[in-house]
């Protein structure tokens, strides 16, 4: 009797565990005309204000040009110069109207903008429920530019964190965020700023013009100007090695880590690296593209070729096994960012 009412209990617990296992499992799933594909921001005509936004299924059988203007029956803006995820959130930062559009990823109904505290913004990165936002402000003054902090919970920019000069791309790790400052043959500084306390705590040496940042499988940042490739040690924030570029490349861009390998792009070629190496490729995987941006996922390489910036622009997508073009597909006027959604 002892045995049997002790099995009937392991079977309830078991029930129980199992049960709240299954609710677990049980998150609603992401709903929305724009799941399951790629966003591609477009930067538009320079002062036009016809930047937009694209939607391109995975499976390649829906592509829809201008999404944010179909479902909010008003303008993007002017210049939308990247993307960054936060949950449902997309942040779309729009570098010539100084704002952000803050819509739902999956459905792209406008949920607010935030349209003060910025000034030739550039890219984005969350860290402890805050976005931190890139700020060129005057190109042509050398003091002036910044990080702006943005409370996510109230769309509004709250602080301003002082940075090196031009700074570009950032990503965020715990409670660092690491900003890549310099571009146009100016700069050489990885920026490094506490979430916790939103405070510049230090600048490390990288190459000139640093324009790629990259987290490796063991949260190392790599990153790559145009004249090498840096391995920083995430702990310590020390080099771990550099990779000088030779004489072979001009001036190497878009640096994509996927499943244990970086991709970038030099000259119309695009090459592979593995992680573990410490040296640069010398034959490319292809060549003969055009790309302006590119992003890798599970093999498959996916770059925008802007063209001749005036007319509509193209998503080619390669099979990185094989190293062919599977698709190429119209988009509009200077695509400039590959996202997965």
């Amino acid at each position: 009797m002892i045995s049997k009412k002790i099995t009937l209990l392991f079977l309830a617990v078991a029930l129980l565990f199992t049960s709240c296992n299954s609710d677990d499992d049980n998150t609603p799933e992401a709903s929305g005309d724009y799941v399951d594909g790629l966003l591609i921001s477009h930067e538009g005509n320079f002062g036009q204000g016809n930047a937009s936004v694209s939607f391109v299924s995975y499976d390649f059988a829906t592509v829809e040009n201008n999404i944010f203007e179909a479902v909010n029956s008003s303008p993007l803006g002017d210049t939308a110069q990247s993307i960054t995820f936060d949950g449902d959130f997309a942040y779309i930062v729009m570098n010539v109207s100084n704002s952000i559009q803050v819509v739902n990823r999956y459905t792209f109904e406008s949920i607010a903008t935030i349209d003060s505290g910025l000034n030739n913004p550039r890219y984005m990165a969350i860290s402890n429920g805050k976005g931190y936002v890139t700020n060129w402000a005057d190109f042509s003054v050398t003091d002036d530019d910044f990080v702006a902090v943005i409370d996510l919970s109230l769309n509004l920019v709250t602080d301003a964190i002082s940075s090196s000069y031009l700074p570009e791309e950032i990503i965020a790790l715990g409670d660092k965020i690491y900003v890549a400052t310099g571009i146009y043959g100016y700069g050489n500084l990885v920026d490094v700023i506490n979430s916790d306390t939103d405070e510049l705590e230090e600048s490390i040496v990288v190459g000139n013009s640093p324009n790629s940042l990259q987290l490796d499988s063991n949260s190392n940042l790599w990153v790559l100007s145009s004249e090498n490739l840096i391995e920083i040690d995430t702990d310590t924030n020390d080099i771990a090695q550099t990779i000088s570029l030779g004489d072979g490349f001009s001036f190497p861009s878009n640096l994509i880590y996927d499943n244990s390998s970086f991709y970038f792009y030099d000259s119309g070629s695009v090459y592979k690296m593995d992680e573990s190496a410490n040296v640069l490729p010398t034959t490319a995987e292809f060549s003969n593209v055009n790309f302006y941006d590119m992003n890798v996922s599970n093999g498959i390489l996916y770059g925008v070729d802007a063209g001749d910036f005036t007319s509509n622009g193209e998503l080619k997508v390669y099979d990185l096994n094989s190293n062919t073009e599977t698709q190429s597909i119209t988009l509009n006027i200077i695509p400039g960012g590959v996202y997965f959604n």
